[in-house]
C-alpha cells in the first residue's frame, strides 16, 4: 500500500496538493501526519521517512520508491494508474493544464507570502498590494483561459476535477480565509473547489488539529 506523510491540515498547502492527488488516484493509501516545525519537529525530519526528502511534505512511499514534491506526486500517480485520472485526455487542453501546474508550482510567491494557509480561518479582508494585486490577476486570467477553452459543463478549470484544480486549490482557501478580492467567475470557482468532498474532509480534519503555529495565525494589518 502507498504511504503518504503530510503536514499540519491547516497549514500545509503542499500536502493538501500530495493529498488530493492520492485521492484522484483512487488507489488505497496510509496517510501519516507529522506536525511541521514543533519542538520535536528536526527529531521527526531525521527519521528514515523523510531523511530521503530532506524533511519536506509531502512525501509518498510505494515500497521501496520514494517520491516527494506534490506536482512529482501527480506525475508519479499518473504513471501509476495508467493517465486518465489527472490531465485532460485533449493535447491541447493537456498543454494548457501542465502549462497551468507548472506556473502555479514556480510562482505566485507574494500571494504565498502575504496569505499563509490557514484553513480554520477567516481574517478580516485587508486590501491586497500591488504584487498580491498581480498575482490574484494573472491566476484569474488562466482560470478565465482555461475555463473558456476546455471547461465544457464542468465545474473545474477543464471540466471534471484533475491536475490542475490540485495545484490551484490552496489558492481557493487562501481566498477564502483572507477574503481577496476576486471576480464573480473566480468565486464561483472558488466556491466549486471547496465544496469537493475531498476539500471538505481535508478542512474537516485540520479543525480537529490540536497544533497551533503562530506565524500562520497572525491577522493581517494593512495592505497584503
Amino acid at each position: 500500500m502507498l504511504k503518504l506523510i503530510v503536514g499540519n491540515r491547516a497549514y500545509s498547502s503542499w500536502s493538501l496538493r500530495g493529498w488530493l492527488a492520492a485521492k484522484q488516484s483512487g488507489l488505497p493509501f496510509e496517510e501519516v501526519v507529522v506536525s511541521l516545525y514543533d519542538d520535536a519537529w528536526a527529531t521527526r525530519k531525521a527519521q528514515d521517512d523523510l531523511v530521503p526528502s530532506a524533511g519536506k511534505v509531502p512525501t509518498l512511499w510505494n515500497g521501496e520508491t520514494v517520491v516527494w514534491d506534490s506536482l512529482a506526486i501527480i506525475d508519479y500517480l499518473n504513471d501509476l494508474t495508467g493517465g486518465t485520472r489527472f490531465w485532460p485526455q485533449d493535447l491541447d487542453a493537456r498543454g494548457m493544464a501542465r502549462s497551468m501546474a507548472a506556473e502555479m508550482h514556480a510562482g505566485f510567491v507574494a500571494l504565498r507570502r502575504a496569505c499563509p494557509m490557514n484553513t480554520r480561518r477567516i481574517f478580516d479582508p485587508a486590501p491586497p498590494g500591488e504584487a498580491v494585486a498581480a498575482d490574484l490577476a494573472r491566476i484569474q486570467q488562466l482560470w478565465a483561459q482555461a475555463r473558456a477553452c476546455h471547461g465544457g459543463s464542468g465545474d473545474f478549470l477543464f471540466g471534471n476535477f484533475g491536475a490542475a484544480d490540485i495545484m490551484f486549490a490552496p489558492v481557493a482557501s487562501r481566498i477564502v480565509s483572507y477574503q481577496l478580492p476576486v471576480t464573480p467567475f473566480a468565486q464561483r470557482y472558488v466556491n466549486a473547489v471547496i465544496a469537493h468532498p475531498w476539500m471538505q474532509d481535508w478542512i474537516a480534519a485540520g479543525q480537529e488539529e490540536d497544533w497551533v503555529l503562530d506565524q500562520y495565525e497572525q491577522q493581517p494589518t494593512g495592505a497584503l
